[in-house]
């Protein structure tokens, strides 16, 4: 699946990498971080609700429960770090445990301090930590700042916590370059030989924590910051995948669930093909909006005015299979050139924000026009986290980990892909083929699926927010009305517009309707839409 981290902040902090769920491409550099100890007194705080917990007894988890974090400086102005420990294994904690890195930024005041928040910007794979220290720490609205310590913890499997590791650089990049739309029985085959590579990889750089990387746990994990932090209830903001962590949360801690916001939010009760499918349709959606926007533009490459959206994506798709024949320069040091792969990434990562329209369009004209790919590989190497020397950000390698573990694979073989394909080709004319081969990435993986998908009510909770947009690439909207209808104490808050996610990204309704649940406690009236930018 596509869908990785939201835009951190969008206008207030222009990055590209999407905070969501993926299951072939990402993006996002963030400032190191040294992480303190913890100390294991225990209190009272620590073990409330033990009895409530899933597994093993609870005298088994005390000692994690009695956590306190020894907050030390990050290096960061501001900001305080930390490590807690969680059992590698729920079901045996006698296994060992994992570590968790963990930051915060006191609440700024004035005002009365209403506890932490955490927040999680999605992937799955996304640091969490990074996004508290590089956006939210900094950037989320003032009044919720004052009266929150702002806190984030990096997943279990992700950058600071012990990461998931598959791939070099130099791998990697042969990885990201392989042909996702196989013509032949040859490519198919170099298609699915790339797959097992990458598999392979995480078998043999990761094999212990590989089993021990779901949703459901990284969710028991965030019971023990909560504990830690000494919270009687989760406060939590989580985008895009961060959804899918907050309402599994929810599900196994109903009675612990605070104030949560889940922004552009997944269906947990879909199988991985459905949720493949549609997303790729919201890619289309995406796109629709984009095409229409580029017409009406001078420097669009696509089309002049009154060249349809259809037409556009004709356009695009004859220029892809263009780069799939002849790739073209792009000026990098490691001599990538520009094909067909990392083109269509470049595209869909600006697909994530309007904002970054313009800059496609640009990329596309020097790309079409000049043959000069460099515009298109800096949008790719930014959704992947490729920085400028040629290393990658663990993301890639948690965000299939995470996915290969939550869902059975969206497909079983080659041959089943191929059976598939109308349905995804009519689902996107322009991103179908590619997503539908992508989605063959975990028919190879070291591991057994553990979960599945499944209703989540959580019977019981607080009022919860889940957050829609109408026009959302990653996370389509009718996730957000499913996952709304689901939750008991669900309430759908509509943002009628483009881009992924909509918290912090210009809308004055939206912000303010979150603003109040966190400040007030009083979340919006169910069925609220906005429609201003």
């Amino acid at each position: 699946m596509y869908i990785r981290r939201r835009p951190g902040a969008s206008r207030a902090h222009r990055s590209l990498r999407a905070c969501g769920t993926l299951l072939a491409v990402a993006g996002l550099l963030v400032s190191a971080c040294s992480a303190g100890s913890s100390t294991s007194s225990a209190s009272p705080a620590g073990s409330a609700g033990l009895s409530a917990l899933p597994g093993p007894t609870p005298s088994a988890l005390l000692p994690y429960y009695g956590q306190r974090p020894n907050w030390r400086p990050c290096g960061v102005p501001g900001f305080e770090c930390a490590t807690l420990k969680a059992p590698l294994d729920y079901g045996d904690p006698a296994k060992g445990d994992i570590r968790l890195a963990v930051s915060r930024k006191k609440a700024t005041g004035p005002g009365e301090r209403l506890g932490s928040l955490l927040v999680n910007p999605g992937g799955p794979g996304g640091s969490a930590v990074g996004y508290l220290q590089s956006y939210a720490g900094i950037g989320y609205p003032a009044e919720v700042r004052a009266r929150y310590d702002m806190v984030a913890v990096d997943p279990r499997g992700v950058a600071r916590s012990e990461p998931v590791e598959c791939l070099s650089g130099r791998e990697m990049d042969a990885y990201t370059q392989t042909d996702t739309t196989p013509d032949n029985a040859r490519e198919t085959g170099e298609l699915v030989d790339a797959f097992k590579t990458f598999a392979e990889g995480c078998g043999r750089h990761s094999a212990k924590l590989l089993p021990h990387v779901s949703t459901v746990e990284a969710a028991r994990d965030m019971d023990l910051v909560r504990a830690a932090l000494g919270d009687e209830k989760l406060t939590y903001v989580g985008a895009s995948y961060g959804t899918f962590l907050g309402a599994t949360y929810a599900g196994l801690y109903p009675d612990r669930v605070g104030r949560l916001v889940l922004d552009g939010a997944l269906d947990p009760s879909l199988p991985a093909r459905t949720l493949n499918r549609d997303q790729t349709a919201g890619f289309e959606t995406a796109f629709q909006s984009f095409a229409k926007d580029c017409v009406r533009r001078a420097d669009c490459p696509l089309g002049g005015r009154g060249t349809s959206p259809e037409q556009v994506g004709k356009n695009l798709k004859a220029f892809f299979r263009k780069l799939d024949a002849d790739p073209i320069d792009a000026g990098d040091a490691d001599g990538r050139r520009l094909g067909e792969a990392l083109a269509t990434t470049g595209v869909i990562a600006a697909m994530y924000d309007e904002g970054a329209w313009p800059q496609l369009r640009e990329a596309l004209t020097s790309a079409m026009k000049d043959k000069d790919g460099a515009g298109l590989l800096v949008l790719s190497d930014s959704y992947y986290e490729r920085d400028a020397e040629g290393k990658y950000s663990n993301l890639m390698f948690a965000n299939a980990a995470v996915n290969c573990l939550d869902l059975p694979a969206a497909f079983s073989s080659p041959e089943a892909v191929e059976d598939g394909l109308p349905a995804f080709e009519k689902a996107s004319p322009v991103f179908g083929e590619g997503l539908a081969w992508a989605s063959l990435n975990c028919a190879y993986w070291p591991v057994a699926p553990s979960g599945g998908p499944h209703r989540i009510e959580a019977r019981g909770a607080a009022p919860i927010v889940v957050v829609g947009t109408t026009r959302d690439p990653a996370t389509p909207y009718r996730w957000a009305e499913s996952l709304a209808s689901q939750l008991s104490s669900g309430t759908l808050l509509t943002h009628e517009g483009d881009g992924h996610t909509a918290y912090g990204r210009g809308s004055a309704c939206i912000d303010s309707a979150i603003n109040q649940y966190l400040v007030a406690g009083t979340p919006p009236k169910d069925g609220k839409r906005c429609s201003e930018a």
